[in-house]
């Protein structure tokens, strides 16, 4: 009787593990979980529609020096690349036969001013004279001829007079402008013809400077639909505000204004010259320097922007996206992306405000497929102290005396949602 007890206790110990295993695997052969994806909920963001486009610096006014008469160059009066004011000396032509030329201008001036006077009074007498026919009325005439010839000759003389002080201050060559002045192409000794085609240097004026920029006209068009359709608002003046982007990609430090667009588009490229002016106190731009002007085009109040990676195409080349409707299934949705903002693009229709569309996961999510959602999380960028998900808020900015925080405030890191983790779909604690 002892040993059939026994035996009855060990049936139902074998009995018991055979039922805990069969549980165990009836657990793993049945069906998986659903996958899990990486979404974000879309929400509506004022965000500045910008335009970058290509460009060049110019002067804003530039001179070329050139000789207005003929000589040998006795002196050199300025440094090459220096600064110059308007006005200032920066060569000095021989004025040796030019002085020459305006005393003998002077003196000619001078006798014909003394030989001015008696003729006036002769004719003054004549005058009178003749009126009570003492004189022939033909002597009269002679010494008014007389009279006026001297007044012409003294009028011809003034005027040879200014013209040799003109081209003895022409010996004399000034900056036009004031601005920088380039290399000299010629040096002391040379000869100097007037009006030569080949300049002596050039002087360009840096500050401000003008940035001559390319613009499509097809993107004009495009840009007049939006704003006819309400989608864009301009904001007017404030619109005419531009940055820039340096060559190598950092920005200026200055805004500039829109000065004018071209009435004219270039038949061979389809684009027009938008010119900017921009301040350059410190003669950062460049003539000729490549640059990019952000052009501020508008701003869209409600704007829906998704990421990059979540945008996929068919073979048609059609852009769209996967979205988790409200029973956790993949629906495909065909968007139009208007353009791309940073790591994101603007989609300007396909999807409304509140949709999760699928950042990661997408190979395991094929449409009509049930899955599970985690908010997405955006890697940190290079340089982040830590990684803050996407929709935590700035934290507050503080002295560069003030210690580091080496902890995140509680609301910059939310806690998951649970509304996407069913009880049921939740895995079983390990026994």
């Amino acid at each position: 009787m002892r040993y059939s007890g026994i035996t009855k206790l060990v049936t139902v110990m074998v009995l018991a593990t055979l039922t805990m295993v069969a549980a165990g695997c009836k657990g793993k052969t049945g069906a998986p979980p659903p996958p899990e994806v990486a979404v974000v909920t879309l929400q509506p963001e004022k965000v500045t529609i910008t335009t970058e486009l290509p460009g060049r610096v110019s002067a804003y006014l530039i001179a070329e020096v050139r000789p207005q008469v003929t000589g040998i160059i006795k002196k050199r009066l300025f440094t090459e690349g220096a600064d110059v004011k308007a006005g200032e000396v920066l060569y000095q032509i021989d004025p040796a036969p030019y002085q020459a030329v305006f005393d003998n201008a002077r003196a000619s001036l001078a006798r014909a001013e003394a030989n001015l006077p008696p003729i006036r009074s002769k004719a003054q007498r004549y005058k009178e004279l003749v009126a009570i026919k003492a004189v022939s009325q033909q002597e009269f005439e002679d010494v008014s001829a007389q009279h006026m010839q001297a007044e012409a000759d003294v009028k011809y003389w003034q005027a040879a007079v200014e013209t040799a002080r003109i081209n003895l201050d022409y010996t004399r060559i000034k900056a036009p402008i004031a601005g920088r002045i380039g290399k000299s192409a010629v040096t002391v000794g040379a000869l100097a013809t007037a009006n030569q085609a080949t300049p002596f240097t050039t002087i360009q004026q840096l500050d401000p400077v003008y940035v001559d920029a390319t613009q499509s006209s097809a993107n004009l068009l495009h840009l007049k639909r939006i704003l006819a359709s309400g989608k864009l608002v301009n904001k007017g003046p404030e619109s005419a505000k531009v940055k820039l982007l340096l060559e190598d990609g950092t920005p200026y430090d200055q805004e500039g204004i829109l000065k004018f667009s071209d009435i004219t588009v270039e038949p061979s490229t389809g684009s027009y010259i938008v010119r900017i002016v921009f301040p350059n106190p410190k003669h950062t731009l460049m003539p000729g320097m490549y640059a990019r002007p952000v052009v501020m085009e508008g701003i869209a109040e409600n704007a829906l922007l998704v990421p990059q990676q979540s945008v996929t195409r068919d073979p048609k080349g059609n852009p769209y996206v996967l979205v988790v409707n409200g029973q956790n299934k993949v629906e495909m949705r065909p968007v139009v992306t208007a353009r791309a903002m940073g790591d994101k693009w603007f989609v300007s229709s396909g999807l409304t405000a509140g949709d999760r569309v699928i950042v990661e996961g997408l190979q395991k999510a094929p449409p009509g497929a049930v899955v599970n959602t985690v908010p997405f999380k955006p890697a940190a960028k290079p340089g982040d102290s830590a990684q803050v998900p996407a929709n935590a808020s700035p934290p507050a900015k503080t002295s560069d005396t003030a210690p580091a925080k080496t902890s995140a405030p509680a609301e910059m890191n939310p806690p998951p949602k649970t509304e996407s983790i069913k009880p049921a779909e939740q895995p079983a604690k390990a026994k």
